[in-house]
């Protein structure tokens, strides 16, 4: 489980079909082999680590459903190491299982702000909504826009120094992982499931207790 809140951006070194080797120093501090970490938002399993750099695999599933098989040496990476209990979630829950990927469409400065449309599948364009959160390449990000097939965040200076995202232009593919608790509540709202009432969202926790 990750926070969304990007630890250093890496560089990647190697890219094989099953595998990538990156230069990172933050995130290897106490990194060791079969440890976890989130790279551009998809979780995988460290598989060695040196001074400087560490080495995952890639699975076909993982390649099918993410950006990573794009990635050549010298490209920029988002990476987080796995939360640890009992720290701060200073986002919010990312599994690091990337649902699809979208593309940047527009990229708009705001002032200090960057404002970034992307356009996704429906199948991921069900799960978002306005002011709701979203993984972006693992950055936790909020919706600010939703509209159809597209929807927008703003990059404050802040993410746009500690991530890639700045980096981004028209056209480029991204990981998206929507908020899991979308996707719960979708399935206890099914058919056959006990509906999903505000009462039920703040007895498991998901909002304050409902005034009386």
């Amino acid at each position: 489980m990750f926070s969304g809140i990007i630890e250093e951006v890496g560089t990647v070194g190697a890219a094989q079909p099953k595998g990538l080797s990156i230069s990172a120093t933050t995130v290897t501090e106490d990194t060791k082999d079969g440890d976890s970490i989130s790279v551009n938002g998809a979780c995988l399993t460290v598989t060695e680590v040196t001074a400087g750099s560490f080495s995952v695999e890639v699975m076909p599933e993982t390649l099918r459903r993410t950006n990573l098989g794009l990635l050549r040496p010298g490209d920029r990476v988002n990476l987080e190491r796995a939360l640890a209990l009992g720290g701060r979630v200073g986002g919010h829950l990312v599994q690091g299982h990337v649902d699809g990927t979208g593309r940047v469409v527009s990229i708009t400065p705001e002032e200090e702000a960057l404002l970034v449309r992307f356009e996704a599948p429906q199948e991921i364009m069900r799960y978002v909504v306005r002011k709701g959160f979203i993984a972006v390449d693992g950055v936790s990000l909020t919706v600010v826009e939703c509209d159809g097939n597209r929807f927008a965040v703003s990059l404050v200076g802040y993410t746009q120094r500690a991530t890639n995202l700045a980096e981004k232009k028209p056209g480029d593919v991204v990981n998206l992982e929507v908020d899991i608790i979308a996707k719960y509540v979708e399935r206890l709202s099914g058919e056959g499931s006990s509906k999903v009432t505000t009462e039920f969202l703040a007895e498991h926790g998901f909002l304050s207790s409902p005034q009386r």
